[in-house]
């Protein structure tokens, strides 16, 4: 269990994301934060990543590993495929 509750992690990870926005956005992707729930963070890949073979690297060697470096190392990044944005408890 993480120590801190969606709303205190929201910040920091709205941070990384911003940060991790800069490097995808060079290979014309982009990721968006849909929402934190019991310490998940679920982003949405977008742009060139939606479909790419690289996307699941992206998010758990790039987002992930960084989120667990910076924040707390039981942290989990998932993306929501596009039209799953309502249905976050059914991905998993």
């Amino acid at each position: 269990m993480l120590p801190f509750t969606d709303e205190e992690l929201r910040p920091i990870v709205s941070e990384l994301l911003d940060k991790a926005s800069v490097w995808i956005k060079q290979d014309g992707g982009d990721v968006k934060l849909i929402d934190i729930v019991d310490g998940t963070v679920f982003v949405q890949l977008q742009g060139a990543c939606v479909g790419c073979g690289s996307s699941g690297t992206t998010i758990k060697f790039g987002i992930e590993k960084e989120m667990r470096t910076r924040i707390h190392p039981e942290i989990t990044v998932m993306n929501v495929p596009h039209g799953w944005e309502d249905k976050l408890d059914q991905l998993g």
